[in-house]
């Protein structure tokens, strides 16, 4: 049996992902896996995002979360939500973060750089991260995850893979999903 330090747990970034990884199996092969599926992967990520930004804009409470300036956005902000379209060139700028958040699951050594910045794409939802007018509830949060999960499942399931690799990307995803929820919701607690 293992003793794991429960306070450390909520104090040590890398401790807290060894735990999680460690309690869920995730380990080397799960992440050649995922590094093994950039090269038919890649050219999915504007399609799955495109998908991501349709469903979050069936929505008004997770489209309005959009309409606050965006970190690092210079263009003109929409003055209502009704203004906040699809093609909003803050949209736009929304759509290239999460290409590179995909991307960056794919290509990136899995590396304590790689953890703090997981864990910043839980932060930057809420408040701690520095923009008060960025508080996304935990309830829209998981319910994209599910849609990102769901998404990435059917994914892989359409790809022209031996399924032994579809079986080994859907089960490293899978395991690499919940390791981004629980660094997302760990920011959601008091």
């Amino acid at each position: 049996m293992q003793s794991i330090d429960e306070q450390k747990l909520e104090s040590d970034l890398g401790y807290r992902f060894s735990y999680v990884a460690g309690f869920m199996g995730f380990g080397p092969k799960d992440i050649a896996s995922i590094h093994g599926a950039a090269a038919w992967l890649a050219p999915l990520v504007p399609v799955l995002v495109d998908a991501v930004y349709a469903k979050l804009y069936e929505y008004d409470c997770t489209w309005r979360h959009f309409a606050p300036r965006q970190h690092g956005y210079d263009g003109a902000v929409p003055a209502k939500l009704e203004e906040l379209t699809p093609d909003h060139p803050q949209i736009a700028f929304r759509k290239a973060h999460l290409s590179r958040y995909l991307e960056r699951l794919v290509t990136a050594p899995y590396d304590g750089k790689l953890l703090e910045y997981l864990d910043m794409v839980g932060k930057i939802h809420t408040t701690k991260a520095g923009n008060a007018s960025i508080d996304v509830p935990l309830v829209q949060m998981n319910a994209l995850m599910g849609f990102v999960s769901d998404a990435l499942t059917a994914t892989i399931l359409a790809a022209d893979l031996p399924a032994e690799a579809k079986a080994d990307a859907l089960r490293a995803f899978g395991k690499l999903l919940w390791v981004q929820h629980d660094l997302i919701t760990r920011h959601y607690a008091d």
